[in-house]
Protein backbone atom coordinates (compact mmCIF):
# COMPACT_ATOMS: atom_id res chain seq x y z
CA UNK A 1 0.00 0.00 0.00
CA UNK A 2 1.01 3.72 -0.27
CA UNK A 3 3.57 4.29 2.40
CA UNK A 4 2.36 8.15 2.06
CA UNK A 5 -1.20 6.88 3.01
CA UNK A 6 -1.92 8.15 6.51
CA UNK A 7 -4.48 6.62 8.90
CA UNK A 8 -7.96 7.88 9.31
CA UNK A 9 -7.73 7.48 13.29
CA UNK A 10 -4.91 6.25 15.30
CA UNK A 11 -5.63 3.14 16.55
CA UNK A 12 -6.41 3.55 20.29
CA UNK A 13 -4.26 1.41 23.22
CA UNK A 14 -5.55 0.54 26.72
CA UNK A 15 -3.27 2.05 29.65
CA UNK A 16 -1.51 -1.26 29.28
CA UNK A 17 0.01 -0.16 25.81
CA UNK A 18 -2.26 -3.27 24.10
CA UNK A 19 -4.42 -2.55 21.32
CA UNK A 20 -7.59 -2.06 22.22
CA UNK A 21 -10.83 -4.10 21.32
CA UNK A 22 -11.50 -5.59 18.78
CA UNK A 23 -7.92 -6.96 18.97
CA UNK A 24 -6.39 -8.68 15.85
CA UNK A 25 -7.43 -11.94 15.23
CA UNK A 26 -5.27 -15.17 15.73
CA UNK A 27 -3.57 -15.43 12.07
CA UNK A 28 -4.21 -19.72 11.81
CA UNK A 29 -7.83 -18.85 12.22
CA UNK A 30 -7.89 -15.95 9.83
CA UNK A 31 -5.87 -17.95 7.35
CA UNK A 32 -8.31 -21.04 7.97
CA UNK A 33 -12.03 -18.71 7.85
CA UNK A 34 -10.32 -17.12 4.43
CA UNK A 35 -9.76 -20.34 2.92
CA UNK A 36 -12.63 -21.87 3.81
CA UNK A 37 -14.76 -19.15 2.63
CA UNK A 38 -12.25 -19.60 -0.85
CA UNK A 39 -13.12 -23.31 -1.05
CA UNK A 40 -17.17 -23.16 -0.05
CA UNK A 41 -17.00 -20.18 -2.98
CA UNK A 42 -15.23 -21.97 -5.19
CA UNK A 43 -17.32 -25.80 -4.85
CA UNK A 44 -20.48 -23.68 -4.45
CA UNK A 45 -20.36 -22.36 -7.80
CA UNK A 46 -20.00 -25.28 -9.18
CA UNK A 47 -22.85 -26.85 -7.81
CA UNK A 48 -25.04 -24.09 -10.44
CA UNK A 49 -22.67 -25.72 -13.49
CA UNK A 50 -24.38 -28.24 -16.02
CA UNK A 51 -27.99 -25.65 -16.39
CA UNK A 52 -26.83 -24.72 -19.60
CA UNK A 53 -30.68 -24.45 -21.38
CA UNK A 54 -31.48 -22.10 -17.89
CA UNK A 55 -28.12 -20.20 -18.40
CA UNK A 56 -29.00 -18.74 -21.84
CA UNK A 57 -32.51 -18.68 -21.17
CA UNK A 58 -31.58 -15.91 -18.78
CA UNK A 59 -28.76 -14.42 -20.74
CA UNK A 60 -31.83 -13.63 -23.42
CA UNK A 61 -33.83 -11.94 -20.76
CA UNK A 62 -31.45 -10.09 -18.76
CA UNK A 63 -30.35 -8.57 -22.48
CA UNK A 64 -33.32 -7.81 -23.22
CA UNK A 65 -33.98 -6.17 -19.87
CA UNK A 66 -30.65 -3.46 -20.34
CA UNK A 67 -32.04 -2.59 -23.84
CA UNK A 68 -35.57 -2.23 -22.29
CA UNK A 69 -33.34 0.16 -19.47
CA UNK A 70 -31.63 1.71 -22.27
CA UNK A 71 -28.19 0.58 -20.84
CA UNK A 72 -24.89 1.14 -23.20
CA UNK A 73 -24.85 -1.55 -24.97
CA UNK A 74 -22.04 -3.69 -24.18
CA UNK A 75 -20.61 -3.69 -28.05
CA UNK A 76 -19.94 -0.34 -27.79
CA UNK A 77 -17.46 -0.88 -24.61
CA UNK A 78 -15.59 -3.76 -26.74
CA UNK A 79 -15.89 -2.38 -30.16
CA UNK A 80 -12.97 0.31 -28.08
CA UNK A 81 -11.32 -1.97 -26.61
CA UNK A 82 -10.18 -3.84 -29.73
CA UNK A 83 -9.71 -0.61 -31.29
CA UNK A 84 -6.72 0.08 -29.29
CA UNK A 85 -5.35 -3.03 -30.73
CA UNK A 86 -4.00 -6.56 -29.80
CA UNK A 87 -1.94 -5.20 -26.91
CA UNK A 88 -4.45 -3.10 -25.07
CA UNK A 89 -6.68 -6.32 -25.51
CA UNK A 90 -4.09 -8.82 -24.03
CA UNK A 91 -3.83 -6.42 -21.23
CA UNK A 92 -7.11 -6.47 -20.45
CA UNK A 93 -7.45 -10.34 -20.36
CA UNK A 94 -4.55 -10.50 -17.75
CA UNK A 95 -5.75 -7.89 -15.67
CA UNK A 96 -9.38 -9.92 -15.52
CA UNK A 97 -7.42 -13.19 -15.04
CA UNK A 98 -4.32 -12.05 -12.80
CA UNK A 99 -5.84 -9.11 -10.20
CA UNK A 100 -9.23 -9.99 -8.92
CA UNK A 101 -7.54 -12.49 -5.67
CA UNK A 102 -4.18 -10.45 -5.41
CA UNK A 103 -5.91 -7.42 -4.57
CA UNK A 104 -8.36 -8.87 -2.69
CA UNK A 105 -6.27 -10.70 -1.01
CA UNK A 106 -3.38 -8.17 -0.55
CA UNK A 107 -5.82 -5.74 0.94
CA UNK A 108 -6.99 -8.03 4.03
CA UNK A 109 -3.46 -9.09 4.51
CA UNK A 110 -2.51 -5.14 5.08
CA UNK A 111 -5.56 -4.10 7.16
CA UNK A 112 -4.81 -7.36 8.85
CA UNK A 113 -1.50 -5.81 10.15
CA UNK A 114 -2.54 -1.99 10.05
CA UNK A 115 -5.64 -1.86 10.89
CA UNK A 116 -7.30 -4.75 12.75
CA UNK A 117 -10.42 -3.02 13.88
CA UNK A 118 -11.18 -2.35 10.24
CA UNK A 119 -10.09 -5.99 8.72
CA UNK A 120 -12.63 -7.50 10.71
CA UNK A 121 -15.31 -5.31 9.48
CA UNK A 122 -13.96 -6.02 6.00
CA UNK A 123 -13.81 -9.22 6.58
CA UNK A 124 -17.51 -9.66 7.66
CA UNK A 125 -18.28 -7.38 4.80
CA UNK A 126 -16.81 -9.52 1.93
CA UNK A 127 -18.33 -12.92 3.24
CA UNK A 128 -21.91 -11.92 3.44
CA UNK A 129 -21.21 -10.19 -0.58
CA UNK A 130 -19.74 -13.33 -1.46
CA UNK A 131 -22.63 -15.86 0.18
CA UNK A 132 -25.08 -13.70 -1.12
CA UNK A 133 -23.45 -14.11 -4.96
CA UNK A 134 -23.14 -17.78 -4.63
CA UNK A 135 -27.12 -17.53 -3.79
CA UNK A 136 -27.77 -15.80 -6.68
CA UNK A 137 -25.14 -17.81 -8.96
CA UNK A 138 -27.43 -21.23 -7.48
CA UNK A 139 -30.66 -19.57 -8.04
CA UNK A 140 -30.34 -17.71 -11.48
CA UNK A 141 -27.43 -19.47 -13.46
CA UNK A 142 -26.49 -17.33 -16.28
CA UNK A 143 -24.26 -17.45 -19.91
CA UNK A 144 -22.10 -14.63 -19.98
CA UNK A 145 -22.33 -11.69 -23.24
CA UNK A 146 -19.33 -13.30 -24.91
CA UNK A 147 -21.52 -16.98 -24.83
CA UNK A 148 -24.75 -15.02 -26.37
CA UNK A 149 -25.15 -15.09 -29.87
CA UNK A 150 -27.67 -12.17 -29.55
CA UNK A 151 -24.73 -10.15 -27.86
CA UNK A 152 -22.11 -10.77 -31.21
CA UNK A 153 -19.40 -9.96 -28.76
CA UNK A 154 -15.56 -11.32 -29.34
CA UNK A 155 -14.67 -13.85 -26.35
CA UNK A 156 -11.34 -12.11 -26.11
CA UNK A 157 -9.83 -14.48 -23.91
CA UNK A 158 -10.38 -16.76 -26.27
CA UNK A 159 -9.15 -14.86 -29.22
CA UNK A 160 -6.05 -13.06 -28.24
CA UNK A 161 -4.99 -15.03 -24.76
CA UNK A 162 -4.75 -15.60 -21.67
CA UNK A 163 -7.63 -17.36 -20.85
CA UNK A 164 -8.78 -18.98 -17.39
CA UNK A 165 -12.25 -20.61 -18.68
CA UNK A 166 -12.70 -23.76 -20.94
CA UNK A 167 -13.11 -23.06 -24.85
CA UNK A 168 -16.54 -24.82 -24.18
CA UNK A 169 -18.39 -24.41 -20.56
CA UNK A 170 -19.20 -27.97 -20.29
CA UNK A 171 -15.95 -29.15 -20.77
CA UNK A 172 -14.92 -26.66 -18.41
CA UNK A 173 -13.84 -28.62 -14.81
CA UNK A 174 -12.31 -25.65 -13.13
CA UNK A 175 -14.87 -22.86 -13.27
CA UNK A 176 -18.41 -22.02 -13.61
CA UNK A 177 -19.28 -20.35 -16.64
CA UNK A 178 -22.38 -19.45 -15.80
CA UNK A 179 -21.95 -17.95 -12.28
CA UNK A 180 -22.18 -14.30 -14.08
CA UNK A 181 -24.77 -12.80 -12.11
CA UNK A 182 -23.83 -10.82 -9.66
CA UNK A 183 -19.57 -10.16 -10.47
CA UNK A 184 -17.91 -10.53 -8.10
CA UNK A 185 -14.85 -9.18 -9.80
CA UNK A 186 -16.50 -5.95 -9.50
CA UNK A 187 -18.41 -6.52 -6.24
CA UNK A 188 -14.95 -7.04 -4.24
CA UNK A 189 -13.16 -4.39 -6.56
CA UNK A 190 -15.26 -2.01 -5.06
CA UNK A 191 -15.08 -3.27 -1.47
CA UNK A 192 -11.67 -2.86 -1.60
CA UNK A 193 -11.57 0.73 -2.72
CA UNK A 194 -13.77 1.83 0.17
CA UNK A 195 -12.49 -0.50 2.80
CA UNK A 196 -9.03 1.97 2.13
CA UNK A 197 -10.88 4.74 1.89
CA UNK A 198 -12.68 4.28 5.18
CA UNK A 199 -9.13 3.17 7.09
CA UNK A 200 -7.10 5.96 5.69
CA UNK A 201 -7.34 9.70 5.48
CA UNK A 202 -4.45 10.87 2.52
CA UNK A 203 -6.34 13.24 0.23
CA UNK A 204 -5.61 11.17 -2.69
CA UNK A 205 -7.36 7.76 -1.09
CA UNK A 206 -10.71 8.62 -3.11
CA UNK A 207 -8.36 7.40 -6.16
CA UNK A 208 -8.46 4.23 -4.55
CA UNK A 209 -11.90 4.00 -6.63
CA UNK A 210 -9.96 3.99 -9.79
CA UNK A 211 -9.50 -0.09 -8.91
CA UNK A 212 -13.46 -1.12 -9.23
CA UNK A 213 -13.72 1.60 -12.15
CA UNK A 214 -10.55 -0.10 -14.09
CA UNK A 215 -12.00 -3.79 -13.07
CA UNK A 216 -15.89 -2.71 -14.68
CA UNK A 217 -14.27 -1.31 -17.93
CA UNK A 218 -12.25 -4.69 -18.23
CA UNK A 219 -15.13 -7.74 -17.45
CA UNK A 220 -17.58 -5.78 -19.90
CA UNK A 221 -15.24 -4.74 -22.38
CA UNK A 222 -13.67 -8.96 -22.29
CA UNK A 223 -17.34 -9.59 -22.65
CA UNK A 224 -17.13 -11.67 -19.53
CA UNK A 225 -20.17 -9.70 -17.37
CA UNK A 226 -23.34 -7.33 -18.25
CA UNK A 227 -23.90 -3.39 -16.83
CA UNK A 228 -26.28 -5.40 -14.70
CA UNK A 229 -24.04 -7.95 -13.35
CA UNK A 230 -22.11 -4.99 -11.70
CA UNK A 231 -24.87 -3.01 -10.68
CA UNK A 232 -26.30 -5.92 -8.95
CA UNK A 233 -23.07 -6.29 -7.12
CA UNK A 234 -23.04 -2.77 -6.51
CA UNK A 235 -26.77 -3.10 -4.77
CA UNK A 236 -25.69 -6.56 -2.40
CA UNK A 237 -22.53 -4.37 -1.36
CA UNK A 238 -24.67 -1.34 -0.40
CA UNK A 239 -27.08 -3.63 1.95
CA UNK A 240 -23.96 -5.58 3.49
CA UNK A 241 -21.91 -1.92 4.17
CA UNK A 242 -25.42 -1.10 5.80
CA UNK A 243 -26.26 -3.90 8.02
CA UNK A 244 -22.31 -4.60 8.68
CA UNK A 245 -21.18 -1.74 10.74
CA UNK A 246 -17.82 -0.74 11.46
CA UNK A 247 -17.44 -1.17 14.82
CA UNK A 248 -16.44 1.30 17.13
CA UNK A 249 -13.49 0.99 19.60
CA UNK A 250 -14.22 0.86 23.38
CA UNK A 251 -14.21 3.75 25.22
CA UNK A 252 -12.70 2.35 28.59
CA UNK A 253 -9.39 3.30 29.64
CA UNK A 254 -7.94 4.24 25.92
CA UNK A 255 -5.42 6.15 25.82
CA UNK A 256 -4.39 7.83 22.72
CA UNK A 257 -0.62 6.93 20.77
CA UNK A 258 1.17 10.37 20.32
CA UNK A 259 2.69 11.41 16.99
CA UNK A 260 6.37 9.44 16.51
CA UNK A 261 9.24 11.55 18.18
CA UNK A 262 6.65 14.18 19.77
CA UNK A 263 7.04 14.27 24.14
CA UNK A 264 3.43 14.78 25.21
CA UNK A 265 2.72 18.23 26.61
CA UNK A 266 3.41 18.86 30.39
CA UNK A 267 0.29 19.77 32.52
CA UNK A 268 -0.35 23.26 32.73
CA UNK A 269 0.53 24.48 36.25
CA UNK A 270 -2.62 25.00 39.03
CA UNK A 271 -3.07 28.79 39.12
CA UNK A 272 -2.37 29.92 42.67
CA UNK A 273 -5.06 30.74 45.40
CA UNK A 274 -5.81 34.33 45.92
CA UNK A 275 -4.85 35.57 49.26
CA UNK A 276 -7.50 35.76 51.82
CA UNK A 277 -9.29 39.24 51.90
CA UNK A 278 -8.58 40.90 55.55
CA UNK A 279 -11.83 43.17 56.66
CA UNK A 280 -11.03 46.94 57.14
CA UNK A 281 -11.77 48.14 61.27
CA UNK A 282 -14.87 50.17 61.18
CA UNK A 283 -14.17 53.89 61.70
CA UNK A 284 -16.18 55.18 65.42
CA UNK A 285 -19.45 57.13 64.56
CA UNK A 286 -19.43 60.90 65.38
CA UNK A 287 -22.07 62.58 67.29
CA UNK A 288 -22.64 59.92 69.15
CA UNK A 289 -24.99 61.07 71.98
CA UNK A 290 -24.13 61.43 75.66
Amino acid sequence: MDSRTEPAEQEPETASGRPDSPARPPLVRELLLVAGLFLVYKFGRQLAAGHTGEAFRNARHLWDAERFLRLPGEGSLQGALLDGGDTLVHVANTYYATVHFPATLLFLVWLYVRRPRHYVWARRILAALTAAALALHLGFPLAPPRLLPAAHLVDTAQVYGPSVYAAEPASDTMANQFAAMPSLHFGWALMVAVGLIVATSSRWRRLWLLHPLLTLLVIVGTANHYWLDALVATALLGIALAVLRLPRPARSRIVRRSAPGVAPAPPAPRAAPPPPTVAAPRAPVSGASR
